[in-house]
């Protein structure tokens, strides 16, 4: 009987599993800070100033422990107070402990080179996002181009996390189950609404392209592409986003940008995060 040589290939280091989920901390409810967080995104939101009456009827505050918390706040700055009008708004000092984030934030000091990059050589708008939870993503880098379109965001502008080409990317690497995502999808509001059963189908082809698209179903005539950026694990972190308008860019310009944002995103990952 004629035998084989049989080499055994050499090992390779295979990737350490997630650490198992942990159960979730048990957080003590602080209404006072609870309230002063909301007063604070208010401001924010409205960006424009309010008096007691309008901010506790917002917010459903009892009008006294509002007048207490602006008070509060208005001595440490985060509030700003105008005697003329009695209204407030939200005060210098947020911009101080903004400029401590964006300083600090390791995802928007690297990636801001690569939106800078992407914005001028396809004139887009390009986005970087930091996935928070199943509820919300936030801006935490951006660069415009020259066009005269500009998408109305900000660094710090708060998203649904399921709306648009990165929700469908969370949804894709965020491990979520179908009836979490059902439940978010549902309070989703979309200028050309998309059905949940097809929401899912483009997920999935999200899931195995590793990027996504959105043509007109969040904002109409605008077209955005997101790709993930995936930490040790797969699992989403953040993403890379950039928005045009509407067939600015051909089938083969669009596929070009997605390349190239897949290459910088597979970067971001590998200077970000380690298995070590």
């Amino acid at each position: 009987m004629m035998w084989r040589n049989l080499v055994t290939p050499p090992m390779t280091a295979l990737p350490k599993p997630p650490p198992a989920p942990k159960a979730p901390a048990r957080i003590r409810p602080v209404p006072a800070v609870a309230r002063a967080i909301a007063i604070l995104r208010l401001l924010g939101r409205t960006r424009q100033p309010m008096n007691v009456k309008s901010i506790s009827d917002e917010l459903e505050l009892v009008p006294s422990t509002c007048l207490h918390i602006l008070r509060a706040l208005t001595a440490e700055r985060l509030v700003s107070f105008d005697p003329a009008s009695k209204r407030y708004k939200l005060g210098v000092g947020m911009l101080a402990l903004a400029r401590g984030v964006l300083e600090t934030d390791s995802f928007a000091l690297t990636a801001q080179p690569v939106l800078d990059s992407i914005a001028q050589r396809w004139k887009v708008t390009a986005i970087g996002v930091e996935i928070i939870d199943l509820d919300h993503i936030i801006v935490t880098a951006l660069a415009s181009s020259q066009m005269p379109f500009r998408l109305h965001v900000d660094i710090g502008s708060r998203f649904p996390a399921l709306i648009s080409a990165s929700g469908r990317l969370v949804a894709a690497f965020g491990g979520y189950s179908i009836a979490a995502l059902k439940k978010k999808f549902d309070s989703l509001r979309w200028q050309a609404p998309i059905r949940f059963e097809d929401w899912l189908q483009e997920v999935e082809l999200a899931r195995l392209n590793r990027h996504s698209s959105d043509a007109g179903n969040y904002i109409s005539g605008i077209s955005i592409v997101a790709v993930p950026v995936l930490d040790a694990y797969e699992r989403i972190t953040h993403t890379i986003v950039a928005a045009s308008i509407l067939n600015q860019l051909s089938a083969e310009e669009t596929e070009n940008l997605i390349n190239e944002m897949k290459a910088h995103a597979e970067r971001l990952s590998a200077q970000l995060f380690s298995l070590e």
